[in-house]
């Protein structure tokens, strides 16, 4: 089962869905750049890490669904330690819930909860202990919560 995680790619929204400026949905995986190529208007693959790049996703029909920000990450040097890739596009519900569905239909498949962090841990990019700091980051419901997620996360 865990050997499935270093050949799929995977994809989520990141920020919660609703109205807002700008919505983040993200990719990872060893095919990463290849889906991303079918739907962006730039060939990433051509882009140096952490650079960002303002173009065009489209879907299938080529139809233009958003005008997007895309922030590539390549291996070693990303978060999960794969080839990352993130979109920023508009915020609101509809046009965030499009351009994730863009994204599964070129290739992609939906990440299960916390999938991203388990793909750091797979790939020696954070122990458990900072896997286990991160949950409890997301989660903290309240200061004191919070600040002990984040002194477990720094080793404190």
């Amino acid at each position: 089962m865990l050997n499935k995680y270093k050949k799929d790619t995977i994809s989520a929204i990141s920020t919660p869905l609703g109205e807002g400026a700008i919505s983040i949905i993200r990719l990872s995986g060893s095919n990463s750049l290849e889906i991303i190529n079918k739907i962006f208007s730039k060939d990433v693959k051509k882009f140096k890490t952490q650079t960002a790049h303002l173009g065009k996703i489209f879907d299938k029909n080529k139809n233009v669904v958003d005008t997007v920000v895309l922030i590539v990450y390549l291996f070693p040097n990303s978060y999960t330690g794969e080839n990352i890739v993130e979109i920023q596009c508009h915020g609101g519900r509809l046009i965030t819930q499009k351009v994730y569905e863009t994204t599964l239909l070129a290739g992609a498949r939906p990440s299960k909860p916390g999938e991203f962090t388990l793909r750091a841990f797979l790939n020696n990019k954070i122990d458990l202990a900072q896997a286990e700091a991160i949950q409890e980051l997301i989660s903290a419901k309240n200061n004191h919560a919070l600040n002990a997620a984040k002194n477990h996360l720094e080793g404190m």
